[in-house]
């Protein structure tokens, strides 16, 4: 009980019922921890784990459980969510994860829903797309249970991917996160918390495009967002967690070519501070049937190259594509056989190789963005090179004073030495500082802050029919819109998630914009701003993963 880690309990029939969740030790054929119960308002507690220890003699390990929730009006019944359970399965030792059920206060416990690190899964689950594309282990055990206070046979339980619920007392587990449609397609619930880097769209069908999302791949739609499929049918497995942009080709219809990292949730430094980046593995998928299916074309690039960017040179010969692809880590892969093979051309980039993204402006200059890093906990700044001879050298180019995380950057199409660079700050003494928004009118030579240094952006757009309106969304609650490319701005109203990634205008639609999130997924609405009109798409007009 010293190592108690969860507690709970209720009053009903059986009177008050208490429990206490300890974690597990043994000592010889003696084990402690695992759940107590006290039906005396805590003056004695007895250990009540039958049930819970049927494998130890077979395997000689202990199981571990995360959490548990009783009814409160009916406390003889709880469930415990179970992380890990090793059991023996033909002779050898398999890890089973899932949720227990006591019907008498602990008297014993018993498999509510039962899975395995090896894909299998008892027949009472219906975990949805989720776990038929990606199997149990990706959302693994339950990290929260909530049990009805009325009625014990009503829990819903979240784990690292999914919602799902009992109404019959574990009988049968259904997802509610999502709904399956006729043609095999999938529509959202509402219940959306998941990580998108962009919306991508087909330039010979308005109604085809992609979303590009950490944890679970690329999703597309054939009908404007009505629905969608998994786009993964292809793609290695070890990939798959992460697609972080994909490119059409403009020229040959249903040819994509996509970037794809087990390394997710990139930049933020989150994904340096365990110190083996080199770890996570990745690479260019190329389709062509429209994201139908896909196969690997990285032949050149290390197998734990994490590609965060993909970009095309639309005047390459349609045979004969270039490419370009960001290796976060790596440096820069050009492709001069349209993925066929691949090239590193880190000539000139010196010292931090995070590439992160690529612009190719109209002269043929290529922009490189290199994100912000952490080696050995010290941070590493980020920087900015371009290339005028198609990535064969790179010459540095002056951030803005005191920049050192560039995140984003877009071009004025009238005026391509017009452009925004967006900028997260770095804190000294307390306050955020060099973030925001940069604008350039001579192509680099000089700068101008022309928003607020203190805020987190992370990108912008520029509306190609009208290019002094520029949009931006931040990580600070709020997404904003220009009319005079940056003197001044307005909030866009309605929209209010904390941590906004990308504004995407919509190329078919006037008037209407995208908003990618860290971990909102997509937001439409007007970008004029109309109060209330950006709203959390809880209906099936748009999937939010």
């Amino acid at each position: 009980v010293e190592r108690a880690a969860f507690a709970d309990g209720g009053c009903g029939p059986q009177g008050v019922v208490l429990y206490i969740l300890a974690g597990m030790e043994s000592e010889g054929d003696e084990v402690t921890g695992g759940v107590y119960r006290s039906l005396d308002g805590g003056e004695s507690w007895e250990q009540v784990n039958r049930g819970l220890l049927d494998d130890r003699q077979s395997t000689g390990r202990l199981p571990r459980f995360t959490t548990m929730a009783v009814s409160q009006g009916h406390p003889g019944t709880a469930y415990l969510s179970c992380s890990s359970y090793p059991a023996s399965v033909d002779g050898s030792t398999q890890r089973q994860f899932g949720i227990f059920k006591t019907a008498n206060a602990g008297g014993n416990w018993t498999w509510a829903y039962q899975a395995t690190s090896e894909r299998e899964i008892s027949d009472n689950y219906d975990g949805g797309w989720m776990m038929r594309n990606y199997g149990p282990e990706w959302g693994e055990y339950p990290l929260s249970l909530g049990v009805s206070p009325t009625d014990p046979d009503i829990c819903y339980a979240t784990d690292f991917g999914c919602t799902y619920r009992t109404l019959d007392g574990g009988r049968l587990w259904e997802q509610v996160y999502s709904r399956d449609l006729p043609d095999g397609s999938v529509t959202s619930r509402g219940l959306d918390v998941t990580t998108c880097y962009g919306v991508h769209f087909d330039p010979f069908d308005q109604d085809h495009f992609f979303i590009s999302y950490t944890d679970i791949g690329l999703f597309h739609t054939f009908n404007g967002g009505d629905s969608w499929f998994h786009s993964l049918n292809g793609v290695p497995r070890p990939w798959i967690n992460t697609c972080y942009w994909l490119v059409f080709d403009p020229g040959v219809q249903g040819r994509v070519w996509s970037a794809w990292g087990s390394g997710h949730d990139l930049p933020r430094p989150k994904m340096f501070r365990s110190g083996n980046f080199d770890r996570y593995v990745g690479g260019v998928a190329l389709s062509v049937d429209g994201g139908r299916s896909w196969q690997a074309c990285c032949e050149g690039m290390p197998p734990n190259t994490v590609c965060t960017h993909v970009l095309l040179d639309p005047d390459s010969p349609a045979d004969a594509r270039t490419l370009y692809v960001c290796g976060f880590g790596k440096g820069v892969f050009k492709s001069e056989d349209s993925g066929k093979t691949w090239k590193l051309c880190n000539n000139g980039l010196a010292g931090n190789l995070n590439a992160w993204r690529m612009v190719l402006l109209p002269d043929g200059t290529l922009v490189l963005l290199v994100a912000r890093g952490l080696e050995n906990r010290e941070v590493v700044d980020g920087a900015l090179y371009l290339s005028r001879d198609r990535a064969e050298t790179w010459l540095a180019s002056a951030l803005p004073q005191g920049v050192n995380a560039p995140n984003d950057l877009v071009f004025d199409p009238g005026d391509p030495g017009r452009m925004y660079l967006s900028c997260w700050p770095w804190t000294s003494q307390g306050r955020e500082q060099c973030g925001g928004l940069y604008r350039t009118e001579d192509g680099g030579k000089s700068w101008k802050q022309v928003f607020d240094e203190e805020a987190h952006v992370y990108a912008a757009a520029v509306d190609p029919a009208n290019p002094s309106t520029v949009y931006l969304n931040t990580f600070d609650s709020a997404a904003f819109r220009s009319d005079d490319r940056g003197d001044t701005w307005y909030r866009l109203e309605g929209y209010n998630f904390k941590w906004g990634h990308r504004p995407v205008v919509d190329p078919h639609h006037p008037g209407m914009l995208y908003l990618t999130t860290f971990g909102g997924s997509v937001f439409y609405g007007p970008s004029a701003g109309v109060p209330g009109a950006f709203e959390d798409i809880e209906d099936d007009y748009f999937l939010r993963w």
